[in-house]
């Protein structure tokens, strides 16, 4: 058993946190936001990951929430950073949240402690981290980096039967605590040095992004030449050297770590006098999949002279209630932008949605209503587009939708149905790539 503690308590650091502390590790989680912390230590979570809330109370003798910082450092012997290294407006990492908790470890630190880097940061971070604190502290302290993989949805899974864990090590003692911490785990332990560990995070997020962009530009040749994307890409995919993940042909990809971390991997390559051609195609293949998504509901509206689209799913994916960077976000806001009403739906992101869309003016907002249901969505809409693959989708009474419906139309933004079946029930149905 290993004392823990975490700074930063969103998606990374409460699902790392409660992982650990399921693990047999005691674990301290500290956030600024008090009364955040008051509703984790009764057991109530701020986000919607499936299973995080029962592990939570199922292991609660092990972890303690505190808005205390100083706690952490003295009741902790490893110190994991988890606080969110967001995109700024340029492409820029915002390192704000990072410097500052480094800053306030280093004031702080008052015997040997392992600082555990787990937010996606810029290679080199190490070395700062390594100089920051030394400026205040004098005693012995290792760094560490320890990329994380959490896929939101998935993110406990991701976290106690990982493909691997990453560790990034700058000596023995270090590397065997790490070790330790994650003995109960089975999977491939890869030690490395820090750099090395701070670029495999952007290396294969940047990878698994070209796929997607890749699959989606063969879902557009799909189109022109009468091919099937499904096919191809289940022919493809069953290539052993190139594997079935990530070749889902959609509207592209959004969310808090592609985007945001195929930026950084830019900006460290423009930072080093790199041109990475491969990665800014990647980027601008994925918003031209979006842009082609939206015009394809316009040209309909202007067809059939209709005014209301339909959304389905708000969520950048299925199983969780973050909008960031979700297409769903930026189709309502180009549509309604272009003087469209949108109806929309989602299992768990609308309260998250509708904060997120306050940026757009008053005009804009009147045209937004948020639904109860997929049917109250569908009513006397023009267009039904579905942008976020949740399974409860699947079971949708389709016949109804399509009642409900002034035109039958169905764009399958997530090609979730069959082509064949929604033409035969008298929808106008097209997906992405599709025949």
């Amino acid at each position: 058993m290993n004392k823990i503690g975490i700074i930063g308590t969103g998606y990374v650091g409460l699902t790392t946190g409660v992982a650990l502390a399921s693990l047999g590790h005691k674990v301290i989680c500290v956030d600024k936001d008090k009364e955040k912390m008051n509703n984790l230590n009764r057991g109530i979570i701020p986000i919607y990951e499936p299973g995080l809330e029962d592990l939570l109370n199922t292991y609660k003798a092990n972890i303690e929430f505190t808005s205390d910082f100083s706690r952490i450092i003295q009741k902790s012997e490893i110190i994991f950073i988890c606080v969110g290294t967001p995109s700024k407006e340029d492409g820029s990492i915002d390192m704000s949240y990072f410097r500052e908790a480094v800053t306030e470890i280093a004031k702080l630190l008052n015997d040997y402690k392992i600082i555990v880097n787990k937010s996606t940061v810029p290679v080199g971070t190490g070395d700062w981290v390594k100089k920051e604190i030394g400026k205040y502290y004098k005693g012995g302290f290792s760094v560490v980096s320890n990329p994380e993989f959490l896929r939101e949805g998935s993110a406990l899974k991701d976290f106690l039967e990982p493909d691997r864990v990453v560790i990034g090590v700058e000596d023995e003692r270090s590397k065997e605590i790490m070790l330790e911490i994650y003995s109960k785990i089975d999977a491939p332990k890869l030690i490395t040095d820090i750099r090395s560990a701070e670029m495999i995070k952007y290396a294969a997020n940047a990878f698994l992004a070209m796929k997607i962009s890749f699959i989606n530009e063969i879902a557009n040749i799909c189109e022109k030449v009468g091919a099937d994307v499904k096919k191809v890409a289940e022919g493809i995919g069953l290539d052993k050297r190139i594997g079935p993940y990530f070749l889902n042909a959609g509207i592209g990809y959004g969310g808090s770590c592609f985007p945001k971390d195929i930026d950084g991997l830019l900006m460290i390559a423009n930072n080093h006098n790199y041109d990475f051609k491969l990665l800014k195609a990647v980027a601008e293949v994925n918003e031209y999949q979006q842009e082609k998504f939206v015009k394809k509901i316009i040209d309909i509206l202007i067809k059939e002279k209709g005014d209301t689209v339909a959304i389905c799913g708000l969520a950048f994916k299925p199983n969780t209630d973050d909008v960031r960077k979700s297409p769903a976000l930026k189709i309502i806001r180009r549509l309604v932008e272009e003087g469209y009403k949108v109806k929309a739906y989602d299992p768990k992101a609308i309260e998250n949605a509708e904060e997120e869309l306050q940026i757009l003016s008053k005009k804009y907002l009147e045209n937004i209503s948020f639904c109860n249901d997929p049917y109250g969505a569908a009513k006397k809409a023009d267009v039904l587009a579905l942008v976020t693959e949740w399974s409860e989708f699947y079971n949708l009474d389709m016949n109804k939708i399509k009642s409900l419906m002034r035109k039958p139309y169905f764009l399958d933004g997530r090609n979730q149905f069959d082509p064949k079946e929604m033409r035969k029930l008298g929808f106008y149905y097209e997906g992405i790539g599709r025949k």
